[in-house]
């Protein structure tokens, strides 16, 4: 039986409680938010890692995107990537790669991994396409559906499926109104396809296909949107609203088969927007898990993508997503190198844990109040430790140290504010 059938059942599994334990949840709450597909544990029955919770009651966790381009296809330089992103916070990886041997790829972040892994298995199918033959459009179905099973037996515990990219959007799509008509890869891949063949999209048409693959690894299914906003003029617009509410039915389906579902969403999105399309597709989802990357805030960020896509994710967080897609600062430019995914992943989790802040959850505010008097009783060691880059801060603090107190910064020096302040009301 799959998550979801054993806790409809009432059964609650060791890994619900490890869950649960973890994040000060009770397991009978846990077991009933996957049930009823609020919730989701991501992690193939072929695995033996830490089990991840994502949803409903639980921290906001995060996801750092890494893997090969045709142009990049070190694989040791990838499991460099991997190991930056485990150590600086990443709750999971996916694996992009489009360049290289694609398996061997897969199958050494697998291994080489403690946290889940998620994959797009769109892409592999369509570099087979053209090496097989010529052009990405000759897929064939059951193409599509052996790479899935392929990627589920080899472990990877979620994957994005763009269900929702439908012959009747693609055909909507063609009166121009999008200044960025897709910018998913996945979504566009499908879309070409559609368009050559006029032929549904094979993971709509045979969503059942799906379900049964899934069904067998308790695979997690991330509905991609690939009908993204690409930039914050074609936000929330009728096609990002119609591709919400076919995934959200397709979510119903899978949930009620036994399969869990995380929502994927935007993209590009002003401030002012965010709150709304939280609330939409939390309505529309029926409070299923929702996984946005970023969202960017604008689009003028080039170079800074991570500040823009960190402070969209703490107001995304803050009203309601559960599960953040890091940005780097190399998005829109290049494929990132290890500091690029360092960086991203430290902005994420800046965001999530600001998001957590506001949202009370209870780990959050315990280490913010232990930084706060680590800070008023000049514990260094302590604000290094909880801090989201310690080897950053102690290499800052070492460059410029202060000349006559340790216990302060070369910034203010003998006018420390904590300092005075202290003696002034304490004294």
């Amino acid at each position: 039986m799959t998550r979801i059938e054993l806790a409809k059942r009432g059964i609650i599994t060791d890994e619900v409680k490890e869950v649960a334990t973890e994040e000060g949840l009770t397991p009978e709450d846990l077991s009933k938010n996957i049930a009823e597909g609020k919730a989701v544990i991501t992690r193939n029955i072929l695995r033996n890692i830490k089990p991840l919770g994502i949803g409903k009651g639980l921290r906001t966790k995060i996801n750092a995107n890494i893997g090969t381009s045709k142009d990049k296809t070190d694989i040791e330089e990838e499991l460099e990537k991997l190991d930056i992103a485990v150590r600086y916070g990443a709750d999971a990886v996916m694996d992009l790669s489009t360049g290289g041997p694609l398996k061997q790829m897969r199958q050494a972040i697998i291994k080489h991994s403690p946290v889940s892994v998620g994959t797009v298995p769109i892409y592999e199918v369509a570099v087979r396409a053209i090496e097989k033959y010529g052009s990405i459009v000759k897929m064939t179905v059951d193409d599509i559906f052996n790479v899935i099973e392929e990627h589920a037996q080899d472990g990877v515990d979620f994957i994005t499926v763009h269900c929702g990219v439908t012959m009747k959007i693609v055909e909507m799509l063609k009166s121009g109104e999008r200044v960025l008509p897709i910018v998913s890869r996945g979504g566009s891949i499908l879309a070409d396809w559609i368009c050559h063949n006029g032929k549904e999209n094979p993971l709509y048409e045979h969503f059942d296909r799906l379900i049964e693959i899934a069904k067998k690894y308790d695979l997690t299914l991330s509905l991609g949107d690939g009908l993204r906003p690409g930039c914050l003029k074609d936000a929330t617009d009728k096609f990002q609203l119609l591709e919400l509410i076919t995934i959200g039915k397709l979510k119903d389906i899978a949930v009620s088969e036994g399969v869990q579902c995380l929502i994927e969403g935007p993209g590009h999105l002003p401030i002012n927007h965010i709150e709304t399309n939280i609330k939409l597709q939390k309505s529309i989802c029926k409070e299923a898990p929702f996984y946005v990357l970023g969202p960017l805030v604008t689009d003028c960020a080039m170079g800074y993508d991570h500040i823009a896509a960190a402070i969209g994710g703490a107001w995304a967080g803050y009203f309601g997503a559960d599960f953040l897609c890091y940005v780097t600062p190399s998005e829109h430019i290049r494929l990132p190198d290890k500091n690029d995914v360092k960086e991203g992943v430290i902005a994420s989790k800046i965001a999530a844990h600001a998001a957590d802040i506001a949202k009370g959850y209870y780990k959050a505010w315990e280490r913010d109040n232990r930084m706060a008097q680590a800070r008023r009783n000049f514990e260094w060691q302590e604000q290094i430790t909880l801090s989201f880059d310690p080897e950053k801060v102690l290499s800052m603090r070492a460059e410029r140290p202060p000349v006559e107190d340790e216990r302060v910064c070369s910034m203010c020096g003998e006018f420390c504010a904590i300092k005075i302040s202290r003696k002034a009301v304490e004294e």
